[in-house]
């Protein structure tokens, strides 16, 4: 029985030794393993890629600026500040001259002709006739004129003169427009300064060219002969043609020529 015993330790202690062997080695080739493994991870096998001097990963290049963007700052090529400078100036010289050459607004039209333009209208003065025709009303402030229209008798500040629709009405003197206007008994007139405190009126127009402080020549258009308004139908196409002295009328056919 003790050799049994004896003979089942030994057995057991053999078998813890075979164990011990095995679990020796394992742990062995684990190491080893492991070692190459480190090895492998420290040679990497991709191709490493040096990167550009200045160039930092992941970083990518600048956004090109587009044509027209209002914050292009995009360098320009050598020699382009200088020349672009030039340019500049080249167009703005040229934008400058084109704007020198389109015509000017009216009234500054106006004053630059009125520079060379002096008004001094005097009594002794022959004034043109703005339209060619007879004059159906006269000038009659002292006694009253009988209006067929109107059917009854009035004074008449001015002188009606006989004419034909669209003719052309001319400024009786050199002047400046004072008013453009319109109303119910002369139609579109204009009204000008002839200087020395004389003014005359031009009734029953149309197509005004002129406008308020511009300057006008002798003979220049004032506009056009337009059809009678109601206070003249019965009289027919006719310019009204009214001259003061002061704020009084006068007979202009005591100026003109």
């Amino acid at each position: 029985m003790k050799e049994r015993v004896n003979q089942l330790f030994k057995d057991k202690l053999v078998l813890v030794m075979l164990v011990l062997g095995l679990l020796t080695i394992v742990a062995a080739a684990g190491a080893v393993r492991i070692r190459k493994g480190a090895q492998n991870m420290e040679e990497s096998p991709y191709l490493e890629i040096k990167e550009p001097e200045g160039m930092i990963a992941g970083e990518t290049e600048p956004p090109r600026t587009v044509a027209g963007s209002s914050n292009a700052q995009e360098a320009e090529p050598a020699g382009a500040g200088a020349g672009s400078h030039v340019t500049e100036n080249t167009m703005g010289a040229a934008e400058t001259e084109a704007a020198a050459l389109e015509d000017p607004p009216a009234d500054e039209a106006g004053a630059a002709a009125g520079d060379s333009l002096v008004l001094d209208f005097t009594e002794s003065d022959r004034l043109l006739w703005p339209v060619q025709g007879n004059v159906i009303l006269g000038y009659s402030m002292d006694t009253t004129t009988w209006f067929p229209t109107l059917e009854q008798y009035k004074c008449n500040p001015a002188n009606v003169i006989q004419s034909e629709v669209s003719t052309p009405v001319s400024a009786p003197a050199d002047a400046r427009i004072l008013e453009v206007g319109v109303n119910e008994e002369i139609g579109n007139y204009v009204r000008l300064d002839l200087g020395n405190g004389y003014q005359a009126v031009c009734g029953q127009l149309k197509e005004i060219p002129v406008v308020e402080n511009e300057y006008v020549s002798r003979g220049d258009v004032l506009g056009y002969v337009a059809e009678p308004t109601k206070y003249y139908s019965l009289e027919g196409a006719s310019l009204y043609f009214e001259l003061l002295s002061g704020d009084e009328p006068v007979d202009a056919l005591d100026y003109l020529e």
